[in-house]
């Protein structure tokens, strides 16, 4: 691509930042908390916008009883194809699912209101941003008249919030897309090529209920439980010894999340649950990881042989992990990206894990990137007051649409 080519995208792309971020802030607008995950209401008004811009969109509703076992109401995904010739189909992949917003807020987290250049609300960074930032990257390629050959799809998901399964990984399932590369959601800063895995645990700890007056006549399972635990934190310390290799993603991690119990302040609880969550490094495999776990845990409950103990599987997300395949397609986002901001756009990991992993599994070559800070804590991710600075979603639509016409060249 040449010079001129690359400045003709960026004024395409700047001649629509308005439409842009009207486009984002209708998306912000609809609210798609996951859980409960009743998010086909938002599916539809994305397609109406995406139509709007003249996109045909391909509807694909994952049925209620799958939707439902993974714990959402509804769930549609949505699918925009945009042929320009034989050759290499390069998907983009944005999730419209957001966690609930929480309190704290200072503005209305459905507002989508712009202070000092940024939008607040909820999913306005993660990762609602990146329909626009593909949308709109797309849409100047179409009208760049630019001799492409290959294929865009712009792949809008779900579930992310709760694993991928119904979103990406129902995509692969059934057969619906075949991509050469993959650019799924992430901030401008940066190309992410690797990210940590996740092992989710549901510990379920059963004993025998007896009046408080008379404890010995139970079985405590909350005694049991906090065996358990003290197991657990005892094997979370010796996680600080493993460090991985690929930059930003650091030591594995082991979280107690959730915990409910007992049945009153004067009766000994006969059940207690927990879940915990235990983050995965890319050197490291996800089944030794659940072994080391599953053995903490009964350790912890030997003490205990009175009390039942099952342990669930809830979730296990593989890491993205870093590959040779890869590596052109990182290599164009950092060149496009340094070329607009100024500066050395690294390729790193993260310490998080998304739904990206599900297209490396199925043997598609995946990095995210898309709008948005340095860091998450920067986009308030997850938490009160989440915003965009609508420059970078300006600059990650610039950097995207570069980076296909070149791979589409």
């Amino acid at each position: 691509m040449t010079p001129t080519e690359a400045s003709r995208l960026d004024d395409l792309v700047a001649a629509r930042t308005g439409d842009a971020v009207a486009f984002l802030a209708e998306l912000v607008k609809v609210p798609s908390d996951n859980p409960p995950g009743d998010c086909a209401p938002h599916a539809a008004r994305a397609a109406n916008l995406l139509e709007g811009l003249g996109f045909t969109v391909e509807h694909h509703k994952v049925p209620d009883a799958r939707a439902q076992a993974a714990g959402m109401v509804s769930a549609v995904n949505l699918i925009v194809r945009h042929r320009f010739g034989d050759g290499p189909v390069i998907a983009l992949n944005a999730h419209g699912d957001v966690v609930p917003p929480g309190a704290g807020w200072s503005q209305d987290p459905y507002g989508a209101a712009v202070v000092d250049g940024e939008m607040y609300g909820r999913g306005a960074a993660v990762s609602k941003s990146d329909f626009a930032t593909y949308a709109f990257a797309l849409d100047a390629l179409k009208r760049s008249g630019l001799a492409l050959k290959g294929t865009v799809e712009l792949h809008f998901t779900y579930d992310e919030e709760i694993g991928g399964e119904v979103g990406p990984g129902f995509l692969i399932e059934e057969k619906l897309t075949r991509p050469d590369y993959v650019i799924s959601a992430g901030f401008s800063y940066a190309v992410v090529v690797a990210h940590n895995g996740c092992l989710h645990l549901e510990i379920e700890v059963v004993g025998k209920s007896a009046h408080a007056a008379l404890p010995f006549t139970g079985i405590d399972a909350l005694e049991a439980a906090t065996g358990i635990l003290t197991a657990l934190y005892a094997y979370r310390d010796t996680l600080k010894t493993t460090v991985s290799h690929v930059p930003g993603i650091g030591s594995p991690q082991l979280t107690v999340g959730l915990i409910s119990g007992g049945i009153n302040t004067n009766v000994v609880p006969d059940r207690v649950t927990f879940r915990l969550d235990r983050r995965i490094v890319p050197e490291e495999a996800p089944e030794t990881v659940e072994a080391d776990v599953r053995a903490a845990i009964a350790a912890g409950a030997a003490a205990f042989p009175d009390a039942r103990v099952t342990v669930r599987r809830i979730l296990l997300a593989r890491p993205l992990v870093p590959s040779a395949a890869t590596q052109r397609l990182a290599d164009a986002l950092r060149r496009n990206a340094a070329d607009l901001i100024g500066e050395e756009i690294p390729a790193k990991g993260v310490p998080l894990y998304t739904d990206a992993r599900l297209y490396a599994e199925a043997g598609f070559p995946v990095v995210l990137y898309g709008a948005g800070p340095r860091t998450i804590e920067e986009a308030n991710g997850h938490r009160a007051d989440e915003k965009l600075r609508l420059s970078d979603l300006s600059l990650a639509t610039r950097v995207v649409a570069r980076t296909l016409a070149e791979l589409l060249s």
